[in-house]
């Protein structure tokens, strides 16, 4: 393959390279290329890679590939981007849609031309401050995110046994009564602190309704200032019709020519 052009867009402020494989000629087990791609100072740069395949049983197929080049099962904010994305390359030709995932479909709709609100996995798997929503992801409130070491911290607790062999992600929070939240996360596959994450924001959000005294819509506050909101219902046992709602972006498009890309600097 030599060309490859792509769309880059965020969710707040979380960046993804989005690339249309409904012909399926996506080299996916190039994963150096992949990792190279996503690098900031020899790629494009990005927080994932999101394809848009075809789907036997829904109206496409989202594959989320991490900055290493590791497949992840979700990205909430990748998938508000990518139904965004599908619309405008006309995968589905409405506004509402539902598409396959490695955690289960999701269903989406498109609020307007810069809102997305998607349905996201019901919570499960709790642990004290760990839950699984789609992705496994461990809270951490603090009193002062600013003070926060999150990558090395992050890193510790993403390395712990306790979460071997898989690792997972680490959301350092502050809980403000009734229905606010500060995030910043450590996430899994990028090794770093990420400028937002929609998966963090619906976990977050269901421990600090379920342990912390918040109440649904829960507004989240990710790094670089932008908001989420995560509603749901909750009747002191079980989670329902959780929801993920944000702004998305489309940044640019390019051109990459695949071959080129410095697999060695990675």
């Amino acid at each position: 393959m030599k060309d490859l052009t792509f769309v880059k867009m965020h969710g707040a402020g979380n960046d993804f390279i989005m690339i249309d494989d409904r012909d399926g000629t996506f080299p996916i087990d190039d994963y150096m290329r992949v990792a190279a791609m996503a690098a900031r100072r020899v790629g494009v740069g990005c927080e994932g890679v999101i394809l848009v395949q075809q789907s036997d049983r829904a109206d496409f197929k989202m594959r989320f590939f991490n900055p290493d080049g590791s497949e992840a099962e979700l990205c909430g904010n990748g998938a508000r981007c990518v139904a965004a994305f599908a619309r405008s390359i006309g995968a589905v030709n409405s506004s509402r849609m539902r598409f396959e995932t490695a955690a289960g479909d999701v269903e989406a709709e498109l609020l307007d031309d810069r809102l997305v609100r998607i349905a996201m996995p019901l919570p499960k798997d709790f642990d004290d401050d760990f839950v699984v929503v789609g992705v496994p992801h461990s809270i951490v409130p603090v009193d002062n995110l600013s003070k926060t070491n999150v990558d090395a911290e992050g890193r510790r607790i993403r390395l712990s046994p306790r979460f071997a062999p898989n690792g997972t992600n680490v959301d350092f929070v502050v809980y403000r009564q009734p229905d606010s939240v500060s995030i910043r996360t450590y996430e899994r596959g990028v090794e770093a602190e990420t400028g937002a994450c929609g998966t963090g924001a619906v976990a977050s959000a269901v421990i600090g309704v379920k342990d912390y005294g918040l109440e649904f819509p829960v507004r989240v506050k990710t790094v670089k200032g932008y908001e989420l909101v995560v509603d749901g219902t909750y009747d002191g046992e079980v989670f329902s019709d959780i929801t993920l709602t944000g702004p998305v972006k489309k940044v640019f498009e390019g051109r990459l020519d695949w071959d080129a890309l410095d697999v060695d600097s990675e």
